[in-house]
C-alpha cells in the first residue's frame, strides 16, 4: 500500500496512539484479504475504514457507530467502509450488545476518534502548503484552503497525516453542525441482507465442517439410556456422542442430521425437581404471602397507612415465561485444534451478544487460556437477550474437541422454543392507599418471579412522589432455565406498574395524564427519599405525546396513557381504541421519546416501532407453558407471535435534545401493553391484569388487533 492513516479508537488510551506511516494490509481498500481489526483507517486511495466492534442484533449498531466516527472525521459517508470488528477484548471497550447501553457508553469515545483523524489531517495539510491549520476547513472527505481555492482528499494526505504528533485535545462538533448525526441513514447491511449474502451465523460455511444437533433434556432431568443405532446406520451420519445428558448427532447436511436426530431413543430420569406450570402458578401465590422480606426501598410506614386509608386498592398481576423467539435459532462453528500437548487454539464464529463471555465460558470449560480463543462475530437475526447466554457456543466447542473436528451446532425452532432460557415468570402484588380526598399516601410492590432474580425496580416513579412505600421481591429457584429478555423484567413490570397507576388515577377521579404530573411535580417540589428519574425528561415526553395524540380531544376514540423510564431514556405512549360492531379495535399508538441525540433517525424510528409492537404482541399472545419439565410449545404454530396484519399505526416522535445518546433498544417495550389495555379500560369498562390478554375472561370474543 505504501501509507496510510491508522488510528485506534477502542480505549480511551488508544486515542493517543497511531500506527504510523503503514496501513494494515487487511483493512478493505488494501491488498489481500479482508480481516476485521480495531482502528480507524484513511488509506492513500481514500477509501475510509471504520469498524464497528460491537454485535449486531438489529439495533443499528453497526452503522450507527460509524456514522459518529465519520461525522466528527467530516468524511463522506460514500467513501465510508464499514466491518464488523472480532472480539479483541484489549483493544476495545465493551463489546457488547446488552442494557442499551453500547451508545451511552461509546458515544464520546467514537467522537474522539473521528476528530482526532480530523485534527491530524489538517495538520498535514498545514505543513504541505506552509499555513496555519485556522486557515484550513474540512468538508465531505477533503481539505480545504479557501484564500487559495487548494483541496486534497483525505486519501492524499493519509500518508503524511500518519507521522504528525497524536493531539491529546480535540475539539468536538457543535450539534448544528452536524451533517450525518440526526439524519436517516440505511443499514450498511441493507444491499446484503436484501440479496441474500452470508451474513448470519447460519449462513456461516468452512470447508470440511461437519454439522451437529443435539437432544437436550426436559428440565429437572437427566439422560437414564440412550438407543443410537438406528440414528448412526443412517446416511451422511459420521457420529453420535453422548456428553452431560445431551446426545449430539454429527453428519454432513442439516437434512441428514435432522432426520437422523428423530430416530435416537433416549430414557430420561429425574435429576432434582421436575416441575410444570400448575407449580409455578401455585408457587408464585404463595411467595407473595411470604414474611419477613427485606425490602429494597423503604420511605415512611406503608403498613400503618394501608390500616388507616380511605381507600386500599390491591391488584395482582401475572405473566407467563416467554421464549425469544428469535428469527435465527441458536447456533455456532467452533473448531478446537489440538496437538502433542493438548489444546493449540480454538476459533469460534457465530452470533453472540456477549462475545467475551462466550470465550470466556468456552475457555473455562475446555481449560485454557482465553488468549487461545478466537471468535469471530456474525450478524444476528435476533437476540432480544438470549444471545447473552454462552450455552449454544460452549456446546459447539464440546462437541469440536469429542470429534476432533470443525462443527456447527443448529438448532431447530423446536430446540429453541423448548431450549429454555425463558423470560422468567412472574407475578406482582400492588397496593395503594388512598386519603378521603383521592390523594395517594401509601405505595407497596412485591415482585416474584421463578428464576428472575431481583424482578423489581426500587426507584420507579412513584417512588420518590408518595410518603409511605415499600418494594421487595422473592425468588424462587427453578430448573427451568432463564435469562434476560428484552427490557428484563420491566418488560412486565412496565405494564403492570403503568396499568396500576391508570388504576389510581381512576378511583382518584382524575385524568391520567394530569394525575402523572401532579405527582411528578410532587417529587419535584417535595422528594421523598431519592429520586432517580428525571422529572423534567419525564414531563416533556408525557405533553409531547399529549399534544401530538390529541390527548382526550377526540369523543369517538378511547385513549389509553402509559409513561416510563428505562436505561436513561424516557417514553410516554397513547393507545387510540375504537368501537367497531360493538368491539374495541386497537386504531394506533403515539409514541413521545427522550433518548438524546437521535444519531440515526431512520434506525431509532425503527427501534421504537419495533419495541411497541414486540410489546404489544408478546402481551397479547405470548405463553410458554411447561409440562413434565418441558415446554408445551415447539413451534409458531402453538407459540403465537403477533402478524403483520395485526400490527396498528405507529406515530413516533422525538425530542430534541442535546444531551449525549442515551438507550433506545429496550424503552419502548414495557408501557406499550399498559397504554393499550389502559385504552381497552376506557372502552370497555374491564381491567386486563394478566398476560396474554387474549386468553383472559376479559378478552373473551374480541380480536383487539
Amino acid at each position: 500500500m505504501g501509507g496510510g492513516l491508522c488510528l485506534g479508537f477502542g480505549g480511551l488510551d488508544a486515542l493517543a496512539s497511531a500506527i504510523n506511516g503503514k496501513l494494515d494490509a487487511n483493512i478493505p481498500g488494501a491488498a489481500g484479504e479482508v480481516s476485521f481489526n480495531s482502528y480507524l483507517s484513511i488509506s492513500p486511495d481514500n477509501i475510509i475504514a471504520i469498524s464497528s466492534p460491537n454485535p449486531e442484533v438489529g439495533q443499528n449498531i453497526k452503522t450507527s457507530f460509524p456514522m459518529i466516527v465519520a461525522e466528527e472525521l467530516d468524511a463522506d459517508w460514500k467513501t465510508v467502509k464499514v466491518v464488523q470488528a472480532n472480539l479483541e477484548a484489549k483493544k476495545f471497550d465493551r463489546q457488547a450488545t446488552a442494557g442499551s447501553g453500547a451508545m451511552q457508553h461509546s458515544w464520546d469515545r467514537l467522537r474522539k476518534a473521528g476528530a482526532t483523524a480530523r485534527l491530524m489531517l489538517l495538520e498535514a495539510a498545514a505543513k504541505r502548503w506552509n499555513v496555519s491549520t485556522d486557515t484550513l476547513t474540512t468538508d465531505s472527505g477533503f481539505v480545504w484552503h479557501k484564500e487559495s481555492g487548494r483541496k486534497l482528499t483525505y486519501g492524499e494526505l493519509a500518508t503524511e497525516a500518519s507521522a504528525m504528533p497524536v493531539p491529546t485535545a480535540v475539539t468536538l462538533k457543535q450539534k448544528k453542525d452536524y451533517k450525518l448525526i440526526g439524519k436517516a441513514i440505511h443499514n450498511v447491511d441493507n444491499a446484503e441482507m436484501i440479496t441474500g449474502k452470508p451474513l448470519y451465523g447460519l449462513d456461516f460455511y468452512r470447508e470440511g465442517m461437519l454439522l451437529g444437533m443435539i437432544q437436550r433434556p426436559p428440565f429437572g432431568t437427566k439422560l437414564k439410556s440412550v438407543d443410537s443405532a438406528a440414528a448412526k446406520a443412517m446416511p451422511g451420519i459420521l457420529d453420535v456422542v453422548t456428553f452431560k445428558s445431551m446426545v449430539a448427532v454429527v453428519g454432513k447436511s442439516t437434512w441428514q442430521v435432522m432426520k437422523a436426530r428423530k430416530l435416537l431413543k433416549l430414557e430420561y430420569e429425574p435429576d432434582g425437581t421436575v416441575e410444570s406450570t400448575a407449580d409455578h402458578n401455585s408457587l408464585l401465590k404463595q411467595m407473595l404471602e411470604k414474611e419477613g422480606v427485606k425490602p429494597s426501598r423503604q420511605d415512611g410506614d406503608v403498613d400503618a397507612v394501608l390500616k388507616t386509608a380511605a381507600k386500599v386498592i390491591a391488584r395482582d398481576y401475572q405473566a407467563p415465561f416467554l421464549s425469544h423467539a428469535c428469527m435465527e435459532p441458536m447456533n455456532f462453528f467452533a473448531h478446537v485444534r489440538s496437538g502433542p500437548t493438548g489444546i493449540d487454539s480454538v476459533e469460534l464464529v457465530g452470533p453472540t451478544q456477549l462475545p467475551e463471555v462466550s470465550r470466556t465460558n468456552v475457555a473455562k470449560l475446555l481449560g485454557i487460556a482465553p488468549e487461545k480463543i478466537t471468535l469471530q462475530m456474525t450478524r444476528m437475526g435476533g437476540g432480544f437477550g438470549r444471545r447473552q447466554r454462552a450455552d449454544y457456543s460452549m456446546e459447539a466447542a464440546e462437541l469440536s474437541s469429542l470429534i476432533k473436528a470443525p462443527v456447527k451446532v443448529m438448532w431447530t425452532r423446536e430446540d429453541d422454543l423448548m431450549g429454555g432460557q425463558y423470560r422468567p415468570a412472574m407475578r406482582y402484588r400492588f397496593q395503594a392507599a388512598l386519603d378521603a380526598d383521592g390523594t395517594l399516601i401509601g405505595y407497596s410492590l412485591r415482585g416474584v418471579g421463578i428464576n428472575a432474580g431481583n424482578s423489581i425496580r426500587p426507584d420507579n416513579f412513584p417512588v420518590g412522589a408518595v410518603p409511605n412505600t415499600r418494594i421487595d421481591f422473592v425468588d424462587h429457584k427453578s430448573p427451568v432455565t432463564t435469562c434476560p429478555w428484552r427490557a428484563p423484567s420491566e418488560n412486565f413490570l412496565g405494564f403492570a406498574e403503568q396499568a396500576f397507576l391508570d388504576e389510581i388515577a381512576t378511583a382518584a377521579n382524575q385524568d391520567p395524564i394530569q394525575h402523572r404530573l401532579a405527582y411528578l411535580e410532587k417529587a419535584k417540589k417535595s422528594p421523598v427519599g431519592a429520586v432517580k428519574y428525571d422529572i423534567d425528561r419525564m414531563k416533556g415526553v408525557i405533553d409531547l405525546v399529549a399534544e401530538k395524540s390529541a390527548w382526550g380531544k377526540n369523543k369517538n376514540l378511547f385513549q389509553g396513557f402509559s409513561a416510563y423510564f428505562l436505561h436513561g431514556s424516557y417514553i410516554a405512549q397513547v393507545a387510540d381504541v375504537q368501537m367497531k360492531n360493538g368491539k374495541p379495535v386497537l386504531q394506533k399508538i403515539y409514541a413521545a421519546v427522550d433518548c438524546g441525540v437521535v444519531v440515526n433517525l431512520s434506525g431509532a424510528y425503527q427501534q421504537v416501532k419495533g419495541g411497541i409492537i414486540d410489546g404489544l404482541g408478546h402481551a397479547l399472545y405470548g405463553e410458554i407453558t411447561i409440562k413434565d419439565g418441558a415446554a408445551e410449545q415447539t413451534n409458531f404454530d402453538t407459540y403465537r407471535l403477533i402478524r403483520m396484519k395485526e400490527v396498528p399505526d405507529v406515530d413516533v416522535y422525538f425530542v430534541d435534545s442535546a444531551i449525549n445518546p442515551t438507550g433506545l433498544g429496550e424503552p419502548a417495550l414495557p408501557p406499550a401493553a399498559a397504554a393499550v389495555a389502559n385504552a381497552f379500560f376506557k372502552a370497555t369498562g374491564k381491567r386486563l391484569y394478566n398476560q396474554p390478554f387474549s386468553k383472559q375472561e376479559e378478552m373473551k370474543g374480541v380480536n383487539l388487533v
